[in-house]
């Protein structure tokens, strides 16, 4: 069956950084575009950053010279570096596909 599992979060200091990975498997074929979503405690989830093939990005404003989202090249599999963590980025993070969706890694910033 096809899953996305991530895999990176814990705690940190803010100003510290934070690396996830997303690693997609039993998928028979390239996922197009892939992308991380957040959520935090009593709130919305929401779009962070997505990469495509070819290395086309995008970026939520709060994620913007932050945050850089990363793939080695068609490999299912996908990275979202996070620099300058601040408290309001604490929350659950998901990689999604293809509405596929990971279980989350959780990310605590602490002040």
């Amino acid at each position: 069956q096809a899953q996305l599992v991530e895999s990176g979060g814990g705690l940190v200091q803010a100003g510290g950084s934070l690396k996830l990975s997303c690693v997609a498997s039993e998928v028979g074929f390239t996922l197009w575009r892939m992308a991380w979503y957040r959520q935090a405690p009593g709130r919305q989830r929401e779009f962070v950053a997505s990469i495509a093939i070819g290395g086309d990005t995008e970026y939520s404003d709060f994620a913007k010279g932050r945050f850089t989202i990363s793939r080695d090249g068609d490999k299912n599999a996908v990275a979202l570096q996070m620099n300058s963590l601040r408290p309001d980025d604490t929350g659950v993070y998901y990689c999604t596909s293809m509405q596929l969706w990971g279980q989350g890694t959780r990310v605590t910033v602490s002040s």
